[in-house]
């Protein structure tokens, strides 16, 4: 099929120019909106994670990533500084949503229902650079804690100071090491 231009002068517009421009527009600068900043986060965890580990989030997934062994893992993530803090405000509280739920869906298309964690792991990220240097693409900025799901206390969500209660933080470097050390816990136990 040979593609007209859409206006005379004008070069077609393909499909791959669209999604540069709207990469470049969610995720070309420092600060990256919440409800975007979780895909980045999730390609940080992926890069951390592979080979062993599917990235396999989409839309209604019922978990993030999928271990070869069948080992299910959850993302979560928050950041102090917001797109929408000002120069005189404050970091944002920083919480995580680590509800029950009512089930999941296979495939996007087949409803499994079972009440509590679809995930065996939690990783919960936090960003907690509060100033002008904060970039939330750069995975050296990321604190990482990871929890095994039965861990967690019986809320909808959790603190980051609960979170600390918990376990440590890692860096993006030790996040692999530390997943697999869970993970075989998790496995063993």
């Amino acid at each position: 099929m040979v593609e007209e231009d859409l206006f005379p002068g004008m070069r077609t517009v393909t499909a791959e120019d669209v999604a540069s421009k709207a990469a470049g527009a969610a995720f070309g600068k420092p600060l990256v909106t919440n409800n975007l900043r979780a895909l980045l986060v999730e390609a940080m965890i992926d890069i951390a994670l592979a080979p062993v580990w599917r990235w396999c989030a989409a839309d209604y997934a019922g978990w993030d990533f999928q271990h070869e062994s069948g080992t299910k893992l959850e993302v979560k993530q928050s950041a102090a500084r917001q797109t929408w803090t000002t120069a005189t405000g404050g970091p944002s509280k920083s919480s995580f949503d680590i509800a029950a739920r009512t089930g999941y869906w296979v495939d996007g298309a087949t409803w499994m229902p079972g009440i509590g964690r679809n995930a065996d792991i939690y990783v919960l990220a936090h960003h907690p650079v509060e100033d002008v240097s904060a970039d939330h693409r750069n995975p050296n900025q990321w604190n990482f804690y990871v929890v095994a799901a039965a861990a967690l206390p019986d809320t909808k969500s959790i603190s980051l100071a609960r979170v600390r209660c918990l376990c440590s933080a890692v860096s993006f470097v030790e996040l692999g090491q530390c997943v697999e050390s869970v993970r075989q816990r998790v496995n063993s136990g």
